[in-house]
């Protein structure tokens, strides 16, 4: 099961983008699920960088694995969970 959050229709809505990915890493919890994409597009990079700034905060940051930025696709990040 992979969980997917596409971005680009809250690019400009800081609060939105937040509340988003909260909601999908809480739901990927709930779910055990092993993957998440995120989308934040390609565009200047500001929105990629917000993300994993988020993703790098201590309360979410202990929630998942890794963290994996697409090589072949530079708007793409993938969160990995691991589950016992």
């Amino acid at each position: 099961m992979k969980l997917t959050l596409d971005l680009h229709d809250i690019y400009n809505r800081g609060g939105d983008i937040d509340r988003a990915l909260r909601a999908v890493i809480a739901d990927a919890v709930a779910k055990k699920a092993p993957l998440v994409e995120i989308i934040p597009g390609k565009g200047s990079g500001a929105l990629k960088k917000r993300v994993l700034r988020f993703l790098d905060q201590p309360e979410i940051k202990s929630q998942y694995h890794r963290v994996e930025k697409d090589s072949k696709n530079f708007g793409r990040v993938f969160v990995h969970f691991r589950w016992k």
